[in-house]
């Protein structure tokens, strides 16, 4: 089994065994290695992403967060991925927080990706209280599973967790499944990343993609 480890710093990829990105060797303010900025629908300038100290974070001292936003439209989605770090079929699993924003908050992960445009992502919203799991399709995203009810506030750090084995789909948040579906728009392997939503701005760390 492929295991992909990236906390910040170096990055190397193979075709088996671990791979580790230590987040920890990374400079403030830079971008891990690999790791590209991009946004779909954009209507403005691309936020700004990087890896920034953050003594309350999970559990390293030093996570990925998008530190600025230059479009805080509706409908764009800001992403910072690695088309490099390439997944199909396995587990992803990442620590996040929502740090701020008011038309949207929160985020979660991309996978399969092919482009910016095209690719599944669970995300977690505080201000609506609710885990979703979505693809995008040329820019346009369609709903496939949602769960509603949930009371994980702004500021709090959450573990969002993805499982995905062919078309099966599923979504865990903080140790439970949630969430499940079947897709099959994208059935081959594809890039991984981060997503958030128009002014929402989050932080991430402890990734892991096995």
């Amino acid at each position: 089994m492929v295991m992909i480890v990236l906390i910040l710093g170096s990055f190397s990829l193979a075709s088996s065994g671990p791979f580790t990105l230590a987040l920890e060797n990374c400079p403030p303010g830079s971008l891990p290695p690999g790791w590209l900025i991009a946004a779909t629908n954009p209507q403005d300038r691309l936020a700004e992403w990087a890896v920034v100290p953050d003594a309350g974070s999970a559990e390293a001292s030093k996570v990925l967060s998008l530190t600025k936003i230059y479009d805080g439209s509706r409908g764009v989605f800001n992403l910072c991925w690695n088309p490099q770090v390439v997944f199909m079929d396995g587990v992803i699993e990442v620590k996040v927080r929502a740090n701020s924003g008011t038309i949207d908050q929160g985020g979660g992960l991309i996978w399969r990706a092919r482009d910016p445009n095209n690719y599944y992502v669970a995300r977690y919203n505080p201000l609506e209280a609710n885990f979703r799991l979505y693809f995008v399709k040329d820019g346009r995203r369609q709903m496939l599973a949602d769960k509603g009810g949930l009371n994980i506030k702004t500021g709090e750090w959450f573990t969002l967790k993805v499982v995905h084995r062919g078309d099966k789909i599923e979504g865990w948040l903080n140790g439970g499944k949630l969430l499940e579906a079947t897709d099959r728009t994208f059935l081959g392997a594809g890039g991984i990343g981060f997503w958030t939503k128009a002014d929402a701005a989050t932080s991430f760390g402890d990734l892991k993609v096995n």
